[in-house]
């Protein structure tokens, strides 16, 4: 083992730290909309030139930006980041710079085994929900129509997307399974951004909304597909096993969980992007954690469900569990 096979992971946090402060600043976008030299676009800014010009060299070198004669301008490696691409990821990159502050108090959380930094109740508001929210959506155009080709809905007629954010799922479940209807249930501040991108997509007409919080308030019943995208790994085992209870209760007879998330090896050290994830969750919340296919169907048999599987494995949030709400109830 040599410096070389050790120093590239040490030092991660500096590319990232370039590129996370070029999505702050929205170079990706001013330089997509007009290159410019970097004296140009810091006099615009109000920002400082030399600064200014560092950081868009190193994305050059990076391979984001090019630089012509003292120009920059984007490359095709580069406009995803700039808002207006169509299938933008800066609001995932801006969400990755929020978390570059939590995820600075990690020696102090491992010391105390909660990060003291959090705000009460660890939630997002105003524009920083409104990042978080297009961050999922970005992050979730691809991978959710390879859940949605993965995992056959035919059999089901009507599906609870709970916490279901921006509806991204919802709508890959819809595309592929033209009868499907859904029910999206999401916070007060989160449907009508769902709401919104349910409309442009045009599948209002087969979308019905229902505000809730999910911590405090029963789900809405009536539907015999229940999913939990991204959900579980931000709770603690108590509070998955009662969702897990609210989503038995809310289903109808026969009915479907589904989840997808994060399913560790018993080991718990693989996939690395769940453990890493795991790592995120310390930082981030007060009991949030990746879970192996134990803990999911230990935790899913006390609900009450049955016919546990392990559907799909993979290495980005991309794992399945199904289990089945009895068709009727067991004898006492």
């Amino acid at each position: 083992m040599t410096v070389e096979n050790i120093m590239p992971d040490v030092k991660g946090f500096m590319k990232s730290r370039v590129i996370l402060t070029a999505a702050e600043l929205d170079f990706f976008t001013i330089l997509d909309r007009k290159p410019s030299t970097a004296k140009k676009l810091a006099e615009a800014e109000g920002i400082d030139p030399r600064a200014t010009a560092r950081v868009l060299d190193c994305l050059v070198g990076m391979g984001f930006l090019e630089k012509d004669g003292g120009i920059y301008s984007t490359t095709p490696k580069g406009v995803l980041l700039s808002s207006c691409h169509p299938d933008t990821l800066l609001p995932m990159v801006c969400h990755m710079n929020d978390l570059w502050k939590s995820w600075s108090a990690l020696t102090d959380t491992v010391r105390a085994g909660v990060n003291r930094r959090l705000r009460p109740g660890g939630s997002f508001s105003g524009e920083e929900l409104n990042t978080f929210i297009g961050a999922m959506h970005a992050g979730g155009l691809r991978l959710s129509q390879a859940i949605a080709d993965a995992y056959d809905t035919n059999r089901f007629n009507r599906l609870l997307d709970i916490g279901g954010a921006s509806g991204t799922y919802t709508m890959a479940f819809l595309r592929k399974n033209p009868r499907l209807r859904a029910v999206i249930f999401d916070l007060e501040d989160v449907v009508p951004l769902s709401r919104e991108r349910i409309r442009k997509a045009g599948f209002s007409g087969r979308v019905d909304f229902a505000i809730g919080d999910f911590y405090k308030d029963e789900l809405p019943g009536g539907c015999d597909l229940a999913l939990l995208s991204a959900i579980i790994h931000q709770n603690s085992a108590s509070e998955n096993l009662a969702l897990y209870r609210k989503v038995y209760r809310a289903l109808e007879p026969g009915g479907a969980i589904l989840i997808r998330d994060h399913i560790m090896d018993e080991s718990r050290t693989e996939p690395l992007e769940g453990a890493l994830f795991a790592i995120n969750m310390l930082v981030n919340t007060q009991g949030g954690d990746t879970y192996t296919f134990r803990d999911v169907g230990d935790a899913l048999k006390k609900a009450g469900v049955c016919n546990i599987v392990l559907l799909r494995t993979g290495r980005k949030m991309d794992c399945l569990v199904e289990a089945q709400k009895p068709a009727q109830k067991p004898p006492d």
